[in-house]
């Protein structure tokens, strides 16, 4: 099962669709990343819709191994611990020289099929801190910050130490994203709280 899922949380959904639809390589453009964000910017919004829910889609699969093939009921390992595998492929790819992305989607699948009710409290917290900062590396920090917090009123022990791995694991990753934001060089997205069109 993790292998399983680290294998599925390694194909590289915005480097093949990049490749195989528009061919350009993303990890020369942009960012250089091969995750959601970078997918947006460089190829368009549908194919970042698409990659985004790639990205997810392999989280919730590695998160339902569990109950695929061992119970549906009483699964021997938690699906969160399951799924962290699927995380990892995405950040550090087989297909891709251990390279990848931010994780911040696939983390999202993941919880998707551990705890529906913690993914929508994850979307609403993500959605809300893009639209007011318009920046997507903050929404991914201080959101997992923050649900970090939250889901110890879900009275769940491994969701609490998932989330905070997760949390330093996602603050790493966008170390550099860090850097921009306190120099005032990180990239906004263009929508969101005082946004305004350029003429």
């Amino acid at each position: 099962m993790f292998v399983l899922a680290y294998l599925l949380g390694s194909i590289p959904s915005g480097l093949w669709v990049g490749q195989l639809f528009f061919h350009k390589d993303i990890r020369k453009l942009g960012s250089g990343n091969i995750g959601t964000t970078n997918t947006f910017r460089v190829l368009g919004k549908k194919a970042g819709i698409v990659v985004l829910f790639m990205d997810m889609l392999k989280g919730t699969l590695a998160a339902c191994l569990p109950y695929f093939f061992q119970s549906f009921s009483h699964p021997l390992f938690n699906p969160l611990i399951v799924g962290v595998a699927a995380v990892i492929g995405h950040s550090f790819s087989i297909f891709n020289h251990f390279h990848g992305g931010k994780a911040v989607a696939t983390s999202a699948g993941m919880v998707l099929g551990y705890n529906p009710l913690f993914f929508a409290l994850s979307w609403l917290v993500f959605g809300s801190l893009v639209y007011f900062t318009r920046m997507v590396s903050v929404a991914s920090t201080l959101g997992m910050i923050i649900l970090v917090i939250l889901s110890l009123f879900f009275h769940d022990s491994v969701l609490t130490i998932v989330a905070a791995i997760l949390m330093v694991f996602i603050i790493y990753l966008h170390r550099d994203n860090l850097k921009r934001i306190k120099n005032g060089t990180e990239s906004k997205v263009p929508f969101g709280f005082h946004y305004h069109k350029p003429k």
